[in-house]
């Protein structure tokens, strides 16, 4: 009975012996397949030319995490230290800030490169169809960029009416023991805006304006549907002559083109009421800065608010930083993490379509 016993137990043993070392094969196994299959995706990853992560002027870590999940990332530093290993691996730009530049003798170096993808709305900062002509797609990142734009915009309009940057410095300054009394701002709710430029930017800051009891104008190139104006209770103005008189804040929202560059010179400001404001989220080269500067010294119009200038940032000596009546903010429309995060995302789905030769979501092709 006992070396039945015993034989019983030994058998027992060796079994769970078997049984442990098969389950250690079989996991081991598993592990080197994890293993090999982890290094052949992440080298099968393609590769983004990025500017910087990092830094005072790159992507946050955040942003480029997010184009880690699908691209190996090389830094633009990186690549002119060493382009001849770097060239041959990229396939797509990605362009944060209008960085790095597209400029075309970069573009020709890099032989795989099927996309060009900015991030914002705008692409005044390239030649679409010179890359184009060079088989490289371009992409940009609208509707994300939107409600971040229209924020700021009602923010400069109501700092600017209400002198919230003048008023801070007064309240923090050591000499001030009391508020003067003249320090007063103009009405926002009842007075009259005029938007030109009535696109999805355009459209949101009439939502936002409405809330203010604003009436508000707006000039375009086509009429925007009698439902949209209702909505918003917006009436339309054929003649932009028309907008400029009857607003108290002229607020621009166009792209910049070869017909808005220059749109606001000597002559659309001499129409505008002597207490209007301009406000500007468009593009510097939309407004004619002399003609601005001009007439806010001589007071044709009451104070500019300004998110764009050309250049950015202007010279340290420019007669608009000395003028008391101008707020200028650093190009931040887009400036929320929250938005960032969404265009980055929209930068990745725009590069990745691209890679597998699909068509981009947001494909930019000119006319």
């Amino acid at each position: 009975m006992n070396g039945k016993l015993r034989l019983f137990f030994l058998i027992r043993l060796r079994l769970f012996h078997l049984y442990t070392f098969t389950l250690f094969l079989s996991n081991y196994s598993h592990f080197i397949h994890n293993s090999f299959y982890q290094e052949v995706m992440e080298e099968e990853r393609p590769w983004a030319l990025v500017s910087e992560v990092g830094g005072e002027f790159g992507l946050l870590e955040d942003m480029a995490d997010i184009i880690r999940q699908h691209f190996h990332i090389v830094c633009y530093k990186d690549f002119l230290q060493n382009p001849q290993l770097h060239a041959p691996r990229i396939q797509v730009l990605l362009m944060w800030k209008y960085y790095p530049e597209a400029e075309l003798n970069l573009l020709r170096s890099l032989p795989f490169l099927k996309a060009v993808v900015s991030g914002g709305v705008g692409v005044d900062h390239m030649d679409v169809r010179s890359i184009n002509d060079l088989g490289v797609k371009v992409a940009n990142t609208p509707g994300v960029v939107s409600d971040a734009t229209a924020d700021l915009a009602v923010g400069l309009l109501l700092a600017s009416a209400r002198n919230i940057l003048e008023g801070h410095q007064i309240s923090v300054d050591k000499g001030t023991f009391r508020m003067p009394q003249s320090f007063m701002g103009v009405e926002v709710t009842g007075s009259t805006l005029g938007i030109i430029g009535m696109g999805e930017i355009g459209y949101k800051i009439a939502q936002r304006c409405k809330g203010f009891e604003m009436k508000i104008l707006y000039h375009n190139r086509t009429k925007r549907s009698v439902e949209d104006e209702r909505v918003v209770e917006a009436n339309y103005c054929q003649s932009l002559s028309d907008l400029l008189r009857r607003s108290d804040f002229v607020l621009l929202a166009v792209k910049l083109t070869s017909d808005t560059s220059g749109l606001i010179s000597h002559k659309e400001l001499s129409l505008m009421k002597p207490s209007a404001t301009l406000i500007n989220i468009s593009r510097g080269q939309v407004v004619d800065q002399e003609a601005l500067v001009q007439a806010l010294h001589t007071g044709s119009i009451r104070a500019a608010a300004l998110d764009v200038t050309h250049p950015e940032p202007l010279p340290r000596d420019h007669p608009l930083l000395g003028l008391p009546n101008v707020l200028i903010t650093p190009h931040i429309g887009i400036s929320t993490v929250a938005t960032a995060k969404r265009i980055v995302g929209c930068m990745v789905q725009n590069a990745v379509a691209a890679v597998k030769g699909l068509p981009l979501p947001n494909e930019v092709k000119m006319k």
